[in-house]
Order: structure tokens, then sequence, then C-alpha cells
């Protein structure tokens, strides 16, 4: 038993003398550090005593677009397990095939008590403006990571978009490309507008800033969204392109082979997430990695903040990505021949 105590108060991040204390029921524990003890005997599978089994963890909801993009499934772990952490229950909420949507998402949390929400990818906007005044009425703590729509009023956790195309826009022009693409997700979509401002500002400075409507895609986030549309970029002359996904990338390079062109022999493609398994890709992806893990923490304690009665973060918190250089860029074939 003692090592099983062991393990819940690493688990806790308490001592085993203050998991003691909870397990009988003694006084002078905050019941923050009340409720992580309990939490650490559910996830590590340890029937807490009888007089707290009636006892069941405040709800939190991660609301995500979709399990298909690697990076909302890395957002939700990271954010599960700083949440069960802190004795809250998060409950995985992602649009289906069949219909079932942030707005039916809603509703069946706030028939729950939910304690607090946190939209990753998407906002509360998407669900439509009914629920979105469910929310503010029942004034529900939320959290917003990189958000579609700009949603002023809600406490925001983003990865800076420009920088990020800034530095893949920056190493393809260091290798020598003179004629960039980009690919972006849809019109109106916050991440990707900041993502084409920072683009617009880089082809002025080359003087060419007229060529703008032609070097750019807009599509969904798919593999199959990429491979739509990245021919246009190639038939305008690009020989690199920036996508606003690594699921966009991956599909380019799919529909780049089909055409008879080599990545990155050809043309050179640049990620944006960094997912799990990109460095196992063929090639492995040249990508601008998000900081997920800093990113999710920083989401988690905004959110608590909330719940424990206080203000969230006024401004926008702004996360800096990193490049991350593999194998699917190198100089174009019209440099390597002079």
């Amino acid at each position: 038993m003692t090592k099983r105590l062991d393990e819940v108060a690493q688990f806790a991040g308490v001592s085993t003398a203050t998991v003691s204390r909870v397990l009988r029921n003694r006084p002078g524990v905050a019941q923050a550090t009340r409720d992580a003890v309990l939490t650490a005997l559910d996830v590590l599978g340890i029937e807490r005593p009888t007089k707290f089994r009636s006892e069941r963890a405040p709800l939190v909801g991660l609301v995500v677009p979709d399990l298909q993009n690697p990076v909302f499934p890395a957002f939700a772990e990271v954010l599960a397990g700083a949440l069960s952490k802190r004795g809250l229950m998060p409950v995985l909420c992602t649009r289906t095939a069949d219909g079932v949507s942030e707005a039916n998402y809603i509703e069946m949390l706030l028939r729950q008590n939910v304690a607090g929400i946190v939209f990753v990818g998407g906002s509360y906007a998407d669900a439509g403006p009914e629920q979105g005044r469910a929310l503010q009425e029942q004034r529900v703590p939320i959290v917003l990571i990189n958000a579609a729509d700009e949603n002023l009023g809600a406490v925001r956790v983003t990865v800076d978009d420009a920088s990020a195309a800034w530095q893949a826009l920056g190493h393809l022009a260091s290798l020598g490309h003179e004629r960039i693409g980009m690919l972006l997700g849809p019109v109106g979509h916050v991440p990707s507008v900041r993502k084409l401002g920072a683009f617009a500002d880089f082809l002025r400075s080359r003087g060419q800033g007229a060529d703008l409507p032609r070097l750019v895609a807009h599509t969904m986030f798919s593999m199959d969204g990429g491979a739509a549309a990245v021919s246009r970029l190639i038939a305008a002359g690009v020989t690199g392109v920036v996508c606003a996904s690594d699921a966009l990338a991956l599909g380019a390079i799919r529909r780049l082979r089909k055409m008879g062109l080599a990545v990155p022999e050809d043309v050179s493609v640049i990620g944006f997430d960094d997912s799990p398994y990109m460095i196992a890709t063929d090639p492995p992806l040249t990508t601008v990695r998000q900081p997920v893990q800093i990113m999710a923490a920083a989401a988690a304690g905004e959110l608590l903040q909330q719940m424990e009665g206080r203000s969230g973060a006024a401004e926008e918190l702004l996360f800096e990505p990193e490049l991350i250089v593999r194998s699917s860029t190198c100089t174009p074939a019209v440099v390597r021949s002079h």
C-alpha cells in the first residue's frame, strides 16, 4: 500500500502524508489538493474510500474540430493531463461525420453544469449565436487555442502565425527560391489570415506584391485539400510551397509525386504544426513547430484562474513557433544548375 501511496502522491504532486490526510478525511487540506488526490486514485485505478465514491470531479469540455489532424489530439492529451491533475474531469468533444457539431456538444455540456470549456482550433462562434449567448449568460469560463475567429472578448492562447510564415518564407528565400507559393485554410480563418498578411508583406519586400493572388491557394485543412489545391500553385511557377498545416503539406507532396515532380528536388514543401511522425514521413517534413506543451499548459492555467473567480488574460497570449528543418526543402533546381 505504501508503494501505491507514493504513486498517488507523485501523480497529484503532493506528499504521501498529504495523501494519507485526504484518505482519512482529515481537516486542513485545501479543496484543490483534495480533488487532485482523488483524481489520482481514479486515474491510477485505485478504488476510492467509501465516503468519497459519490463525489464526481467537475467536467471540463475539450472541443476540437476533428481528430484527423494530429495536432488536435496532441493538444487534447496535454490539456487532459494538466486538468486531471487539478481534480477536473476532461471530456473530449469532437465533430463527427454523422452530424454531431460544436452546438450539440455545448448544449450537452451546459446540461451537465460544465465547469469550463477549452476550444482548440475553433471557437464558440462556430456553434452559433444561441450557444454563444448561453455560454455568456451562464458565465462559463472559456479559453480558445488558435481560435478560428477573432473572439476579442475571450481568453485566447495563440501561436504567432505571422512569425511562423516569416520563418518558413525566409528559409526558402535563403535557399534561393525566387517564386514561393502559400497553401492556406479557408478564407476568413484567422490563423490563415495572419499567415496571408505576412506573406503579402514578404512579397512586397521582394517587389512581387502584384503576384499575391496567383501565389495563394485556399482549401480545407486536410490531405485531400492540399492535394487538390497545390496544382494551382505549380501552374503559377512556384518552386517552394509553404503550407498552413502538416496535413496540407503531406497532401501536396502526394499530388506533386503524381504530377511527376520530386520533393524537394523539383519543389520544396514546408508544413506547419510539427505533428507527431513528421520526422518519419518520406521525405521527413520541414515544418514550423507549435509549442504544444507550453500553449496547452498556459490554456489550462488561464481556465483554472477563471474557475477560481479571477479574470483571465485581457490580451491575446502569443507563443513563438520554431522552424524545424528536415529533408523536404533544398536549393531549387534553377539555382543548382548554375
